[in-house]
């Protein structure tokens, strides 16, 4: 059986604890991203559909973000994939929101945070796979296609080479990261007015 067979179905694997991972740099085309490319404030999450203070922070305050920086052009935000605090759900949903499409990745993403937090907690194997597989039926996949997604080989290669690059490039601690046009917040649960500051101070030195 290969190894990621053995991750979906056994979910549970997970790490204890969100612990340090990844990366920086330029934003390239392996990543993902939401608003205006051009924009001049920058806002890198470093992030986990395993870490359950990842699924807080989004389940908290993305709307509110995504309304007041994104969909108004201030920000261009890029989501980089980490595989900390329950590892195995981590692989299986950003493998399943890469194959949803860029159209329905943060979408997935989102589905994913917001039906798994509840389960991070417990070892329910298969009550954390049947989740999965209805976030992938809820994006127009079957449960079909949701086990050749997560059992591409040359997809599960990519995702760990973009975790692997990533955690050699930058000194991220943990997750969630913020990283504000080059400045790293301090991990962990973000408070949105201290994110707010790093942004507008961001949009005053770029003046």
């Amino acid at each position: 059986m290969r190894a990621i067979a053995a991750l979906v179905i056994c979910l549970g694997l997970g790490l204890a604890a969100c612990k340090p991972a990844a990366s920086g740099g330029a934003v390239t085309a392996d990543d993902m991203s939401l608003g205006n490319p051009q924009a001049k404030v920058t806002v890198v999450e470093y992030a986990s559909l395993g870490c359950p203070i990842c699924a807080e922070w989004n389940n908290t305050n993305f709307a509110g973000f995504k309304a007041k920086y994104i969909d108004t052009g201030k920000v261009h935000y890029v989501l980089r994939e980490q595989l900390t605090g329950d590892a195995p759900v981590a692989a299986a949903g950003f493998l399943l929101a890469r194959c949803a499409g860029k159209d329905k990745y943060f979408r997935v993403v989102d589905a994913v945070w917001r039906g798994e937090a509840p389960l991070l907690e417990h070892n329910q194997n298969a009550a954390e796979r049947d989740a999965l597989v209805k976030v992938a039926q809820s994006a127009g996949l079957t449960e079909q296609q949701f086990d050749a997604c997560v059992n591409n080989d040359d997809s599960i290669k990519a995702l760990n080479d973009r975790s692997d690059r990533y955690e050699k490039e930058d000194k991220i601690q943990g997750t969630p990261t913020f990283v504000v046009n080059g400045h790293a917040l301090e991990a962990g649960d973000t408070p949105m007015p201290v994110l707010e500051k790093a942004i507008a101070d961001a949009q005053a030195a770029a003046k």
